[in-house]
């Protein structure tokens, strides 16, 4: 046998079904190996001993049919081989009993019926092999999109070339009515890979109408889904008519529905244009996703306006609900053949049931203990809830804060040394502030008391002069800062001093703090209060300041 050929071939078969060497290798032994059972003994027969090897370079096969040597008479002589008939013309070394009498079998000796078995044999093994590597291949891809190309489409399904094999899609698997010419490419939602682990062929199943192959197309579309700020919460389809999917935004600040439908609706364009080519288009409902159910099952029935919804559980644990929409809207919530109600209720999980408003009372009557919400009532309620919801959010924000600077690390230690400092803080109080404030009272009160008696006695006259003439100046001081052209500083009149000394005789009973002490009190006394020159202010002529200040100006 050419080596070169064997390889070429082997490197061929691998290539074009995706199956290793040594599995081709394995599955040529095993057709050969049976080929000769069937050969030798008419089928498989149990203990034979018929062994294949092959080698790659230089490209061998080598077969070769095992019996035991015995002594005496033989018992099966498909397994055994007596010792005189083994020794039979044989030259050299001989056998002896126990050893392994070995027939060498060349290919070219084989019959034409037994190269037909192996080639049977051998077909099947690389099919069976060849559906392992398509198991192995694809067992990963369950979930995940794949491209294939159209072979053939009529009425009943279509068959789609995946690459290493072919897959048929029933009428069931499409969408609608859609067809395909042969050689389109179209994109397939693999829902299952089974029977690689159970010793059965391996199945992988595909589909179009599969409602998370709506679901992808929103995750490749919308980069806000892709990246996780918009999540997809719910989505129920009926292929070919009409899906709804509920999205929820983490971030307060993105609309979840507007990034669905893109600028000018181009993101859903780009879906629904992914949908097939059938006559009517798929429609497909966006809403805002909400844990209030009432509102929740509202916004599920769009297009149709809802006036009022109750929401129950019936006696075997189901979720159901019932809404009241207008007359004229009854028709448009139940949807062609019933598919808005259907495609709603898989969307919620609730058994829905539609009434018109001139059936309320029928409602109220079969269902007493329903209580019916209005559409404005249930908006209030969801508004409220969520008001509440970023309140405690504000809330546990602020408490994860505090924590945090609890456990800011000074050092070594985190939380030790903040606690001790709280221990301090606390035990603070507890040695009561006010005794030490106490005190402070008395010595004042104490201090103050001596103080107010030398004033309220024969001093106040001298120190109230004191005082005025004090104040005067500062008066004077303010005056000429406010007044550009002062002209003269301003006479002190005696009714002024006489109503200073009053405010101070008002103001004495407040404790205040001692000016001078007392023996200097004693000196002032003594003392002149004023200089000669300004003792008589009659002297000083205030015409001669005024004609200074006119001839200046």
């Amino acid at each position: 046998m050419d080596a070169k050929v064997f390889m070429e071939a082997l490197d061929e078969i691998e290539a074009t079904k995706g199956i290793s060497k040594q599995s081709i290798i394995d599955a040529l032994k095993e057709a050969l190996r049976k080929a000769l059972e069937k050969s030798l003994f008419g089928g498989a027969y149990e203990g034979s001993d018929i062994r294949v090897e092959i080698s790659e370079d230089p490209a061998s096969i080598n077969m070769k049919y095992v019996r035991k040597v015995v002594e005496g008479e033989v018992e099966d002589d498909f397994l055994e081989i007596s010792l005189e008939d083994a020794n039979k013309g044989k030259k050299g070394k001989k056998y002896v009993v126990g050893d392994e009498y070995v027939q060498e079998i060349k290919p070219e000796e084989m019959a034409r019926l037994t190269a037909l078995t192996v080639k049977s044999v051998l077909r099947q093994k690389l099919s069976d092999a060849e559906k392992q590597s398509l198991y192995e291949s694809h067992k990963d891809k369950i979930g995940e999109m794949i491209t294939g190309v159209v072979e053939k489409c009529d009425d009943r399904g279509a068959i789609v070339n995946i690459g290493r094999t072919s897959l048929y899609l029933t009428r069931k698997d499409l969408i609608g009515d859609e067809t395909f010419e042969a050689g389109t490419p179209i994109r397939l939602y693999v829902s299952d890979v089974s029977g690689g682990d159970q010793g059965r062929s391996p199945m992988v199943k595909v589909s179009r109408s599969d409602p998370n192959f709506l679901k992808r197309l929103f995750e490749e579309e919308v980069r806000e889904i892709y990246d996780g700020t918009v999540i997809i919460k719910s989505l129920a389809r009926e292929a070919g008519i009409r899906s709804k999917i509920a999205v929820y935004s983490n971030d307060p600040n993105v609309d979840s529905v507007g990034c669905c439908i893109g600028v000018n609706g181009s993101a859903i364009q780009k879906i629904v244009a992914q949908l097939g080519n059938s006559r009517d288009k798929e429609k497909i409902d966006i809403i805002s996703y909400s844990p209030n159910d009432a509102l929740f099952i509202i916004d599920a029935l769009r297009p149709a306006s809802v006036s009022k919804v109750g929401i129950y559980t019936n006696e075997e644990g189901k979720k159901c609900a019932i809404v009241i929409v207008p007359d004229e809207q009854s028709k448009l919530a139940i949807g062609r053949k019933g598919a808005n109600i259907r495609v709603a209720s898989k969307l919620t999980g609730y058994k829905i049931d539609i009434l018109e408003e001139s059936h309320e009372s029928d409602a109220q009557e079969i269902y007493p203990d329903i209580v019916l919400k209005s559409v404005e009532t249930v908006q209030q309620e969801e508004k409220e809830r969520a008001q509440k919801e970023k309140y405690e959010s504000y809330l546990a924000k602020v408490k994860a804060a505090r924590v945090e600077e609890a456990h800011v690390e000074t050092g070594v230690e985190k939380a030790k040394p903040q606690k001790i400092l709280d221990e301090e803080i606390k035990e603070e109080p507890k040695v009561e502030v006010k005794p030490t404030e106490e005190p402070v009272k008395e010595e004042v009160v104490e201090e103050e008391t001596p103080a107010v008696k030398p004033v309220n006695v024969k001093t106040t006259t001298t120190l109230a002069s004191l005082e005025a003439a004090l104040e005067s100046d500062k008066k004077k001081e303010e005056f000429k800062a406010t007044q550009k052209t002062s002209k003269r500083p301003r006479k002190i009149t005696e009714d002024e001093v006489e109503n200073e000394q009053v405010k101070e005789k008002e103001t004495e009973v407040k404790p205040q703090m001692d000016i001078y002490t007392k023996e200097e009190l004693e000196e002032l006394e003594n003392e002149e209060l004023y200089d000669e020159e300004f003792d008589d202010e009659e002297e000083i002529d205030f015409d001669d300041y005024d004609k200074y200040y006119d001839d200046e100006n």
